[in-house]
């Protein structure tokens, strides 16, 4: 599989950007994806999640309400919209998902949010 994210950069406070991961390699409509983050000095976390159908999604406590995790499975692409900003937020972003057994990571994305 390939994880190709994208769309990160620098906002301030209460800023909005929207993350693509575009996904080659893989049927990407038979796979559940999710995003990441890891702050510097952090550990990685799950930040969001989709199911294959984008039927259901799932959201770490801190950012919903804010963050829309959601795909186009005509494009093979998985996104996360990401308004209200906060400085807590600034991390690198990895789109993930698991093929055959194993968790799979594209590059990551920066993204900065300054106060």
């Amino acid at each position: 599989v390939q994880l190709q994210a994208s769309g990160g950069g620098s906002v301030q406070a209460g800023g909005f950007l929207r993350l693509s991961c575009g996904v080659s390699r893989i049927m990407f409509s038979a796979y559940d994806m999710a995003w990441y983050r890891q702050a510097p000095g952090k550990e990685r976390e799950l930040v969001a999640s989709i199911t294959s159908d984008g039927g259901l999604t799932t959201y770490e406590n801190s950012v919903k309400g804010r963050f829309i995790i959601f795909r186009d499975n005509a494009k093979d692409a998985v996104y996360l919209q990401m308004n209200s900003l906060k400085p807590e937020d600034t991390a690198v972003y990895y789109c993930s998902t698991v093929e055959r057994g194993l968790r799979q990571w594209g590059q990551g994305t920066l993204v900065t949010v300054s106060s």
